[in-house]
């Protein structure tokens, strides 16, 4: 079924102040995910409402937040969510990294005591549409991701999201899990009851699993299997995502203090937050070039590689940001696919917290 996104926005905004949350974060937390479900990332919009759902109600997310600023420099801060989700301060701490680096040149804001933040595409694409160049990690609450050489998952699907802006061309957005495909994405294929490629979850022995519902039970349910890194295999380079993975949590969890999966699950008590941790860079690129120049330079990038030659002429050479914005325009039109399973799912939601359900 199709529903328009103003639908859905109100679907979360209604349910987001059931739950206690400001008008003002709830306003933006629907924005954020009803934006991610316009680009196409189905795992990480309104399917994350069922879980949100369970964690507020297991007592994990603190639905009125005082955000703190720790630590505050001219080109760095560090802020405390408050155990609150992390839609809200992230949008507040991209927009105060873009603001310090439009007077430092570079600015990084960190974020420690958070949850689960939606697509990072999102913010990173918050610098580019204010002029300048946005990085975005974050560390996570799952484990996923079986290292290299490994038969048990350890690290999560730890995303990475980079935004540049241009002139003439829409901006560069690249944001990608640093795993095969993120969790949330084996979620959307049971969900649709859809198999999945194959070398996307591999089992306890490294074998791939293409059923949906035993593929979804190694990602979150059962202790041994899990997700491969970018690359899938060490012969195809399942090495540099492992990296990769490795890199974003240092910047998204190290660097702001953050937890670390594998150790809060084994130290924690199940209703105590999952303090994720986030990481926010902005680079003005008028620091280093004169008006204009690195946006000039980067279209002439852009038009070189769409101009590429066809491998198949009906198939256009893309960019990062291209096939999202191109579901983005179609969506806006048709509304947004929610599969059956998940529309019971957020009816029950809707139920849980007393609001109408008016998506369907």
């Amino acid at each position: 079924m199709r529903v328009s996104s103003s639908k859905i926005q109100s679907q979360l905004v209604s349910v987001f102040r059931a739950w206690g949350m400001s008008e003002a974060h709830a306003d933006t937390t629907a924005e954020m995910m009803v934006e991610t479900d316009l680009r196409g990332v189905d795992s990480h919009g309104i399917s994350m409402l069922p879980t949100y759902d369970q964690e507020f109600r297991n007592g994990r997310l603190n639905m009125r937040p005082a955000f703190k600023t720790v630590r505050d420099a001219a080109a760095m801060a560090l802020i405390d969510a408050d155990a609150s989700l992390g839609h809200p301060v992230s949008v507040y701490a991209m927009n105060l990294a873009v603001d310090k680096c439009l007077k430092s040149g570079v600015a990084v804001v960190s974020v420690v005591n958070s949850h689960h933040f939606g697509a990072a595409g999102c913010y990173s694409k918050i610098a580019a549409d204010r002029g300048v160049i946005g990085m975005v990690t974050a560390s996570t609450r799952g484990v996923a991701l079986v290292p290299t050489f490994a038969a048990e998952p350890v690290m999560g699907t730890n995303p990475l999201a980079f935004a540049a802006p241009a002139r003439r061309n829409a901006p560069f957005q690249l944001d990608m899990a640093t795993t095969t495909v993120a969790a949330g994405k084996v979620k959307v294929y049971k969900l649709n009851h859809k198999p999945l490629p194959s070398g996307w979850v591999v089992d306890g022995q490294g074998r791939p699993v293409t059923d949906e519902t035993e593929a979804f039970a190694h990602v979150f349910e059962r202790p041994e299997g899990g997700i491969s890194p970018v690359g899938g295999t060490r012969d195809m380079g399942s090495h540099k995502g492992y990296g990769l993975a490795v890199m974003v949590h240092i910047l998204g969890g190290v660097l702001s203090g953050a937890s670390f999966s594998p150790i809060r699950n084994r130290t924690q008590k199940p209703s105590d937050p999952h303090n994720i941790g986030h990481f926010f860079m902005a680079i003005d690129p008028k620091a280093f070039r004169g008006e204009g120049e690195f946006e000039n330079d980067l279209d002439q990038v852009i038009d070189t590689l769409h101009g590429a030659k066809r491998a198949d002429p009906n198939q256009p050479v893309m960019v990062a940001g291209d096939p999202e914005m191109i579901t983005r325009r179609e969506r806006l039109e048709a509304g947004v696919p929610v599969p059956d399973d998940l529309m019971e799912q957020l009816r029950g939601v809707a139920s849980r917290a007393s609001v109408p359900f008016v998506l369907a």
